[in-house]
């Protein structure tokens, strides 16, 4: 929601434990206003990194902004350590199961429409590799009325890029898609790639979707990332802006 001056400000944030895939409990930051009322929520999925600062602090920034926002840590089987030591765990597994992706989403879901404060809207919005599994949580789930992929690489996929943990290429459950998406990417990008964007878009087209798809000159993979070289001011903060007007247009 939009920002005012004579706005009631606080935020609570912790670390609490969810029930994620087939029940395991995993770690995830949860952040909420205190304001008095029922606020909307929102699921972010973390990019291949892992559960970094950054993706705190875009929790914070959406309690900040009215909503309920919760993180999932999609690494918590692998175990402990830094964000560094934890994407070595992560690459020598070979990744996580979409699968396992998918119920842990659903979990935080689940976690933000049990709160007392929950308006029963949720939007979920991911980043790189999060952004493709925020397309395929939409496409296999009715939890939310809201998906934001930012620069989702993967969605488009060779038949010799399948393997057991991710079986099926996001873009054949196309037909599957639950709820409006927005699409951000930069023109620079080449996961995905302008061409691969193309048939996403092609295919959301194809199938009657009600989308937004919005590419940017002068940016590539990771530009929303202030902490980077990829950053790119101006395209990141209009990207955020419209982040920002896409859910408070279904969520609010």
């Amino acid at each position: 929601m939009p920002y005012r001056t004579d706005q009631t400000e606080g935020i609570l944030a912790e670390t609490v434990m969810i029930a994620g895939h087939n029940g395991d409990q995993i770690r995830a930051f949860y952040a909420r206003p205190t304001a008095p009322g029922r606020v909307p929520g929102v699921v972010l999925i973390h990019h291949a990194p892992g559960w970094s600062d950054w993706y705190k602090e875009a929790t914070l920034r959406f309690a900040r902004r009215g909503y309920a926002a919760i993180c999932a840590n999609l690494y918590e089987r692998l175990g402990h350590g830094t964000v560094e030591d934890v994407l070595v765990m992560m690459r020598a597994a070979g990744g996580v199961p979409d699968a396992q992706v998918v119920g842990d989403t659903l979990g935080a879901a689940r976690y933000l429409k049990a709160q007392s404060n929950a308006s029963g809207k949720l939007g979920v919005i991911g980043s790189c590799s999060g952004g493709r599994h925020t397309y395929l949580t939409a496409c296999q789930s009715n939890e939310f009325a809201a998906a934001v992929d930012l620069w989702g690489g993967g969605v488009v996929m060779k038949p010799e890029d399948l393997n057991d943990k991710r079986p099926v290429a996001p873009i054949d459950m196309t037909a599957n898609l639950s709820c409006p998406l927005l699409g951000i990417f930069g023109n620079e990008d080449r996961s995905p790639a302008p061409d691969q964007v193309d048939q996403h878009e092609a295919a959301l087209k194809q199938h009657g979707k009600d989308y937004e798809f919005h590419r940017y000159d002068g940016a590539g993979h990771g530009f929303f990332y202030y902490d980077r070289p990829p950053y790119r001011q101006e395209q990141a903060m209009d990207g955020w802006g419209k982040v920002w007007t896409f859910f408070e247009k279904h969520l609010a």
